[in-house]
């Protein structure tokens, strides 16, 4: 019960760290929100896990973020502060890639005691992030095209272009997620576990990834609010 506990708890505190640097730093909060998202995920993802009755890998609920993040930004800033975004996190992924290998190029100490860790970690590190990359670089630019696609569908059909957020959101995330899902599963573990162990995973992250896009909508409204808010006191200020 406490990896359940675990993933609930990190999933409320993701969602509000998303809106806490929204309401602190704004769209650049989101960016740099980003770059911490797709890193820290592409190392968490290597740990599989039990919960709600699954066999799962860690790291789906951060990458879940970078969706809520794009889309809020297609919300509040456009399309193309969205993409930019997708862009950030690819360039800061491809740097660690070079730097965290670079680690073990050198010679250790022999005081050292940290290098077999390392080691263990980021000897399989590139193939996780290169599969990673991939994946999100495909379905995040999906995601993004999705997004603005919904929104000229239901702008189109009510003359408002801010009504049917939820249908934005969910019709753009859910699609995007199983596009993400599928690819990351196949470059990154095909060889290293046997079909039933990845269909296993990949229908498991996809499972987590439908619950993290339906419960990230409310999350997406309050964000909207706030740039409302923001705008309006901006307005008034002026």
């Amino acid at each position: 019960m406490i990896n359940e506990i675990l993933l609930i708890g990190t999933l409320i505190v993701l969602y509000g760290a998303v809106l806490l640097w929204f309401y602190l730093f704004g769209t650049g909060g989101l960016m740099a929100f980003t770059v911490f998202a797709t890193i820290a995920a592409n190392i968490e993802v290597m740990i599989l896990v039990d919960a709600f009755g699954m066999e799962m890998t860690l790291g789906n609920i951060l990458f879940a973020t970078t969706f809520l993040v794009t889309d809020i930004l297609s919300e509040v800033a456009g399309k193309r502060a969205a993409q930019q975004a997708v862009w950030a996190g690819i360039a800061a992924n491809v740097l660690f890639i070079v730097v965290s290998q670079s680690w073990l190029l050198y010679v250790p100490s022999v005081n050292d005691w940290v290098r077999p860790s390392i080691e263990a970690v980021f000897s399989n590190t590139p193939r996780m992030m290169l599969s990673s990359l991939a994946g999100y670089a495909v379905a995040q630019g999906f995601d993004v095209w999705l997004y603005h696609k919904w929104g000229e569908i239901t702008e189109r059909k009510t003359g408002d272009h801010r009504a049917f957020l939820w249908l934005r959101n969910n019709g753009s995330t859910l699609v995007s997620q199983l596009v993400n899902t599928v690819l990351f599963t196949a470059l990154a573990f095909w060889g290293t576990y046997d079909i039933p162990t990845l269909i296993s995973v990949a229908l498991s992250s996809y499972v987590i990834f439908i619950f993290t896009s339906l419960l990230d909508t409310p999350v997406v409204y309050a964000a909207r609010r706030l740039h409302d808010q923001k705008k309006g006191h901006t307005a008034d200020a002026a």
